[in-house]
């Protein structure tokens, strides 16, 4: 039997070499990992296992990878989705952010900083699990111990990552930050190749948070600077 504080990663990959790869430099970290080769097993994986991240390869033998990531976006919100690509063109990138990925790495990537990534993701879900404080910013509501996000009592969907930018910049309201700083609070990376990953999450987070209506946008840009959460009034703290 696996303990529940095991945290549970499934890795799918149709390619059997790669999927070898990452297996190893999976089994070196504390968790237990569930492989599947198609997309069809995977959606059985997840359906019966409590994941705290999936890895996914473009590679599938059963569906285009941005179709199945907009589609496991939809079925699971709040699961860590870390893709694995082997193209580093900024347009890729982007597209795979904008189907629902929450990280991209290179499958080429050195095994110290996949392994390093992973661990981040993993101490998220412990983070998730601390009993967290509620910010409410006048019909905006973030529980940081649910993870949920509510405008006017309607639930926001928000990817995991879309969720922990928004609890960083709003835990500092008003407070200016550049892109490499969001990246280094949020993504826990300093490189600056992965800042456009950021005008790309800042984009879809806006998107979502228009259901609040306010007049200015809650999530503004300070131009040459980067930016800001700006609350309609001080947050309450519960």
């Amino acid at each position: 039997m696996i303990p529940s504080s095991t945290p549970q990663i499934l890795l799918l990959a149709h390619d059997h070499s790669l999927a070898d790869i990452q297996r190893l430099n999976l089994e070196t970290l504390d968790c237990q990992l569930w492989q599947a080769t198609s997309f069809q097993q995977a959606r059985r994986l997840l359906a019966s296992k409590p994941l705290a991240l999936l890895i996914m390869t473009r590679q599938l033998p059963d569906g285009d990878m941005l179709g199945r990531c907009q589609m496991l976006r939809q079925e699971y919100p709040n699961l860590p989705l870390l893709l694995l690509g082997e193209s580093d063109n900024e347009a890729d990138v982007v597209l795979a952010l904008e189907a629902g990925a929450d990280d991209y790495l290179l499958q080429s990537c050195g095994t110290l900083e996949i392994r390093a990534r992973i661990r981040a993701w993993l101490r998220r879900g412990e983070y998730i699990k601390l009993p967290g404080q509620q910010l409410e910013f006048n019909g905006l509501s973030i529980n940081s111990a649910t993870r949920e996000v509510k405008a006017f009592g309607r639930p926001l969907q928000l990817t995991a990552r879309e969720f922990d930018l928004l609890l960083f910049m709003a835990k500092r309201p008003r407070q200016v930050f550049s892109r490499m700083q969001l990246l280094q609070g949020v993504w826990g990376s300093n490189y600056a190749g992965y800042e456009h990953t950021v005008n790309s999450h800042i984009n879809r987070l806006r998107t979502k948070l228009a259901a609040c209506p306010k007049s200015e946008p809650i999530v503004t840009t300070v131009w040459g600077v980067g930016y800001k959460f700006s609350p309609p009034e001080q947050a309450s703290h519960y």
